[in-house]
């Protein structure tokens, strides 16, 4: 690194996800590096993200560790205001010193997840998920339907069209 770059390390656990009310993620295990490179009129971000955190498994809703590894960056500039609309760039005041970064951890981390959240398979393609939740779904899904349902049916009249 040379005289113009930083490195920041930090260690995220459940006391991090707990400042946050309405948190989706309550557990978790993280390192956070920060590379910044300064420029003459900006600093140059690299968050680095890798650990894993504690997520429901959408399917059983058992708690399961779900690995996370996400690198993002972020530019900082310096004007006249503060001014964070801009998700990947921050305009700091000229009168600030300090740069709070908890927000942005913590976005990253939940933009690392995947939409549909579900236990991995196992090495033999079969669901890791609690048996007995998945028992139990089984039993109330409805296999035997017949027919279909009319208002389909017009629309698909419609489309064929």
């Amino acid at each position: 690194m040379n005289e113009d770059s930083r490195c920041f390390d930090f260690e995220i656990g459940n006391e991090f996800f707990a400042q946050f009310e309405e948190a989706e993620i309550r557990e978790g295990e993280l390192k956070v590096v920060v590379k910044a490179n300064k420029g003459p009129a900006h600093i140059d971000l690299t968050i680095l993200i890798d650990g894993a955190v504690n997520i429901s498994c959408d399917r059983c809703l058992d708690i399961f560790p779900f690995p996370v590894h996400c690198s993002n960056s972020l530019l900082v500039k310096f004007g006249k205001i503060h001014d964070e609309s801009d998700p990947d760039i921050i305009i700091l005041s000229e009168e600030e010193n300090e740069l709070n970064l908890v927000q942005y951890f913590y976005e990253y981390i939940i933009l690392a997840l995947p939409i549909q959240r579900t236990h991995p398979m196992d090495e033999n393609g079969n669901s890791t998920c609690d048996p007995e939740m998945i028992s139990r779904l089984n039993r109330h899904l409805k296999n035997n339907i017949k027919g279909t349902d009319p208002r389909w049916d017009e629309l698909r009249k419609i489309t064929n069209n």
